[in-house]
């Protein structure tokens, strides 16, 4: 019979406590008379940016020489004029004031032009890092605006991550703002050692080449990492390099995002929230989950409000479809040209499983289903199981853990593991 073990309680800080730590714990001296790129997360991250963003400007904006706004993309899509200040908590009022003078910047990813290259991991650097995943010569990207700055400030949470082991710190640059070769190398070296394995773990060979790629980065990196509930309520903020402040942020994560069941269910109901517009996205509903999905089990992805499966790479995914790890790696010659951020979203939404080159079977350890808006045909293209939204009760998933069924009604963020293997 599952029973779970809920994460540590601990209560939020009230607003009037985050925006005193803001004025006490970021030291203004660092950037006075700087020029300062803040690169902050998009809307696919719980984080109340109004209320942080409102309290950064309010201590760097009257020593700096600018401070301008990067939004850490990666490969999703760019977000418009308007979204980018609802993003930030700018009315359309403020505009026309000072803070119509700080730049707001989507990240580029896809245009060469706009990235600048920092130099290249070596052969024997990334079999190193690797332990032998992978040995490749790397070429490091990162948007090319880091240059017009004299600081770059990261300004995001940290959650459990399925392809670093925790997001934040220099996660921001890589991917948030890098290029593609970066990009898709480490996201594929993630898929290698799989979602199950790296996923709240905070030291991981992808973390390694997310650090080691910043250290290239010759502009000065600071960060305030900060721990958040789903609801957005601010556990605590960090403040130093972006390797410090990850460091005390991933603890506090570990501790607070991570609910441990006794036994695996055999069901499990997993509600995407509105922010996940996108299966790209919504796809964490599964990774966050996986680890407690019985073998033979099932994984409804439910969310309605979902029509897409990538506005960037939907086309490229519905060519490859959804597979194990082994699928793409004993078959390489077939999918070698497809990117492997890619294909590493591919075998993280399927989970793990399991390959016969001689036979073409494959077989997935657990069925992950799609309740979305995504039709039917579409799901069976793709590989994924298929259930009508409308045909669930999600009051009917309730309170049956003792029966092995497992409801989750906001689903993404929260990681939860099997006690023995904690």
């Amino acid at each position: 019979m599952p029973q779970l073990l809920p994460p540590v309680s601990r209560s939020p800080l009230s607003t009037e406590q985050v925006r005193n730590w803001l004025a006490t714990q970021v030291p203004v001296d660092e950037f006075r008379s700087q020029r300062v790129l803040l690169i902050v997360p998009d809307t696919t991250r719980t984080a109340p940016l109004p209320l942080l963003f409102r309290g950064v400007y309010e201590q760097l904006a009257p020593v700096v020489r600018k401070l301008d706004v990067l939004v850490a993309l990666g490969t999703h899509p760019p977000m418009s004029p308007a979204a980018l200040r609802a993003l930030l908590g700018i009315t359309d009022d403020e505009t026309d004031g000072p803070l119509g003078q700080v730049g707001l910047f989507n990240h580029e990813w896809d245009r060469p032009d706009r990235l600048t290259r920092l130099g290249t991991l070596s052969t024997d650097e990334t079999r190193e890092i690797s332990g032998g995943l992978l040995a490749e010569s790397v070429q490091v990207e990162i948007n090319a605006r880091i240059t017009d700055y004299d600081v770059l400030l990261v300004l995001g949470p940290v959650f459990p991550h399925e392809v670093v082991g925790f997001s934040g710190g220099n996660k921001y640059f890589f991917p948030g703002i890098a290029g593609p070769e970066i990009l898709n190398f480490f996201h594929w070296l993630g898929a290698l050692i799989t979602n199950a394995s790296i996923i709240g773990v905070p030291h991981t060979p992808v973390r390694a080449v997310v650090d080691r790629a910043a250290a290239l980065i010759p502009v000065p990196r600071r960060c305030i990492a900060f721990v958040v509930t789903p609801q957005a309520g601010v556990y605590d903020l960090f403040y130093g390099t972006p390797e410090v402040a990850w460091r005390q942020a991933s603890q506090l994560s570990s501790q607070v995002h991570i609910t441990r069941a006794s036994a695996p269910f055999r069901q499990v109901l997993s509600c995407a929230p509105p922010m996940y517009d996108e299966l790209w996205v919504a796809g964490k509903c599964m990774y966050k989950l996986e680890p407690v999905v019985a073998e033979g089990g099932e994984l409804i992805i439910y969310a309605p409000h979902l029509h897409e499966i990538s506005v960037t790479h939907g086309t490229l995914i519905g060519q490859v479809g959804y597979h194990c790890r082994d699928y793409f790696v004993k078959q390489w010659s077939r999918f070698a040209h497809i990117p492997r951020g890619v294909l590493a979203h591919s075998t993280h939404v399927f989970g793990q499983g399991t390959f016969d080159a001689a036979t073409g079977r494959e077989r997935g350890r657990v069925q992950v289903t799609l309740a979305t808006g995504i039709p039917e045909a579409e799901c069976q293209r793709i590989n994924l199981g298929y259930r009508d939204p409308a045909s669930i009760d999600i009051e009917s998933f309730a309170n049956r853990e003792d029966e092995g069924v497992l409801l989750v009604r906001k689903a993404g963020e929260m990681l939860y593991r099997l006690s023995e293997t904690s």
